[in-house]
């Protein structure tokens, strides 16, 4: 009895203990219900705040008397003053280069701005062209008669350049001056893609011996041609800038040659001797002779001081800058690139807007897919006809990018711009054997005539495919030297020996005729109001950027880091883009990009590719 009753007992107190399933399922559902609630509220409160502090960031920025404008020139600009969405992420510099130059001509004029104070810390991203445009702009800033005062923890050759239009150089007494001549320094593949399998065949026009892209994925060192043409344009970047540091520092060209040769000026001592340096210091030191020395009080950013800039409303003419900025690809999207609907767009509607009376389109691309270059260059010839159209070409406008530009009526570059590269190529690549090499797997073919799989990548090209190719990309060159020769009314014979994918400099592309005239942004927009008859006008960015919304959900559906729309071929990476600048860094993503372009390299391209070089 006694056993029975505790076995009872036991049977109760376990059922007691037991939580029922559906009671588990209930609390589970709630407490996950709860949690994507709060997870909910916090992300609106996060939108909430962002919006918040973007449109309270606007307010509040004054310019105090005897105030130094200070430029931080440690961030990747971008040619036009990124969006709001994209500032608050701090990605690059919070002004783009364009109102960077606004920035300067207008503390020129401005009674409360004592002087510039260019602040280049360890790090100078900008490459030549935006360099020099930006020394230009200091020049005409110092007519004023107000100091330029600047300071790095060290001194890459741009940035030194740049701080070489200053008063006074100032450098930390443990850093460096990097001055020792431009070098050339490309990646070549073609081991690697042996090792992995991957042949690549490239097919570009017989004549196209200095259309150097591609030969980084067939060979593994410079090519004749192209070494010839690499010497040729950093050998002109560099006489000029020696040039121009000898004149600004008193120093002769053969007496800064031989500084760079033995490498003279590289230590901070050496820099002060040789009179490249005006003093050692720390920054500190540079705050307390801004104010002992020139009367400043305060210390206003670049990026509060453009917010000051007002409309002048110098009537209601326009003259619209479009930018056109990075790889040239087909569709749409909101990466930095030049999308051609989007470029074409901008072209149509400014040449519909009444109070547009010219636009000057600003290139900054190394090129890209032919396609969407032939869209945008139609585009240009069409709006020519109704308004004036400026080119104003900044780091590189090449390839591609030279093609949407030389039919403009008038054409601008820096004597640094890499420009011309007026030349085709096609690479196709065959993985099959990486794929049978590295995984073990093979292909086998199916189709219903003798070239179906003729560019699959998956098996050796055939002999028809290969002519055809060579077919599209002789017939496209002379489509691109005939539009060169027709926009610079130059002849087509003249065009095509100092085409043949031929890379130039500014200076050099003035002398052959490819440009107008040497100059900047400035420069571009005073020629458009001549050409349009203008006294009086605004210079607006077309088109207007989109507002915060609209911009965060256009991320949203083309992806973060994508380039999203229609576009078919990745961007290049940073590390990718053509640049003449500082260092050389081979990372896993580049890597990664390398692959990309590999894998994903159908069409024809008529870009500048991979041309690192370090100064």
């Amino acid at each position: 009895m006694d056993n029975t009753n505790n076995s009872n007992n036991q049977t109760i107190k376990q059922s007691n203990n037991q939580t029922p399933f559906s009671k588990i399922m209930l609390a589970s559902g709630v407490g996950t219900l709860i949690v994507l609630v709060l997870l909910a509220i916090f992300k609106f409160l996060t939108f909430i705040g962002i919006i918040a502090a973007l449109s309270s960031s606007d307010d509040g920025a004054v310019v105090a008397r005897d105030s130094f404008l200070k430029i931080d020139l440690t961030k990747s600009v971008t040619e036009r003053t990124p969006s709001e969405l994209t500032s608050f992420m701090g990605e690059g510099s919070s002004v783009g280069f364009s109102d960077m130059l606004r920035s300067i001509a207008a503390a020129a004029d401005d009674d409360h701005i004592n002087g510039i104070y260019l602040y280049m810390g360890s790090t100078f991203p900008m490459s030549w062209g935006m360099s020099e445009e930006l020394r230009q702009s200091l020049a005409r800033f110092s007519e004023s008669g107000k100091p330029i005062l600047a300071y790095a923890d060290n001194y890459s050759q741009q940035g030194y350049f740049v701080a070489s239009a200053s008063d006074s150089i100032y450098l930390n007494p443990s850093g460096m001056l990097e001055f020792r001549g431009i070098g050339s320094v490309s990646l070549f593949f073609k081991e690697m893609l042996d090792k992995l399998g991957v042949k690549m065949t490239l097919v570009r026009p017989k004549s196209n011996s200095f259309k150097s892209a591609g030969e980084m994925y067939t060979m593994d060192h410079f090519s004749d041609a192209n070494r010839t043409q690499v010497r040729q344009y950093i050998n002109s970047i560099w006489e000029y800038v020696v040039e121009q540091i000898g004149e600004a520092r008193d120093i002769p060209t053969e007496r800064l040659n031989a500084m760079a040769d033995n490498l003279e000026a590289f230590l901070p001592e050496d820099a002060v001797k040789a009179s490249m340096i005006d003093r050692l210091c720390f920054e500190a030191d540079v705050k307390s002779s801004m104010r002992d020395s020139y009367g400043c009080k305060n210390i206003i950013t670049l990026k509060d001081y453009a917010k000051t800039l007002k409309d002048t409303n110098k009537g209601k003419d326009k003259i619209a800058i479009i930018y056109a900025e990075g790889d040239v690809v087909a569709g749409s999207g909101t990466n930095t690139a030049v999308y051609s609907d989007k470029i074409t767009r901008a072209l149509n509607n400014a040449a519909d807007d009444e109070s547009i009376k010219a636009i000057v389109l600003r290139v900054n691309s190394p090129g890209g897919q032919v396609t969407a270059s032939e869209i945008m260059t139609n585009a240009v010839l069409r709006v020519k006809e109704k308004k004036p159209v400026i080119v104003s070409m900044g780091n590189v406008a090449a390839s591609a990018g030279y093609e949407i530009s030389c039919n403009a009526n008038y054409i601008v570059a820096e004597p640094t711009t890499i420009t011309g590269s007026i030349g085709v190529f096609a690479t196709i690549p065959e993985v099959g054997g990486a794929l049978k090499k590295l995984l073990g797997i093979t292909t086998d073919t199916v189709g219903t005539n003798a070239n179906a799989t003729g560019l699959s990548g998956l098996r050796p090209m055939s002999p028809k495919t290969l002519e055809m190719m060579q077919r599209n990309v002789e017939e496209f060159y002379d489509v691109f030297v005939s539009r060169v020769a027709k926009g610079r009314r130059l002849p087509y014979d003249f065009v095509d020996s100092i085409a043949r994918g031929r890379v130039w400099t500014g200076r050099d592309a003035l002398k052959l005729g490819l440009v107008d005239a040497l100059g900047g942004l400035e420069d571009a927009i005073g020629i458009a109001a001549d050409s349009a008859g203008l006294s009086r006008y605004r210079v607006v960015d077309y088109p207007e950027g989109d507002d915060f919304l609209t911009e965060l959900l256009n991320r949203k559906e083309s992806g973060s880091g994508t380039m999203g729309g229609n576009a078919s071929l990745p961007a290049a990476g940073d590390g990718m883009r053509p640049t003449v600048g500082d260092g050389v860094w081979v990372t896993p993503g580049m890597l990664k990009e390398t692959m990309n372009r590999i894998l994903d390299s159908r069409g024809l391209q008529a870009r500048v590719e991979f041309l690192i070089v370090s100064e």
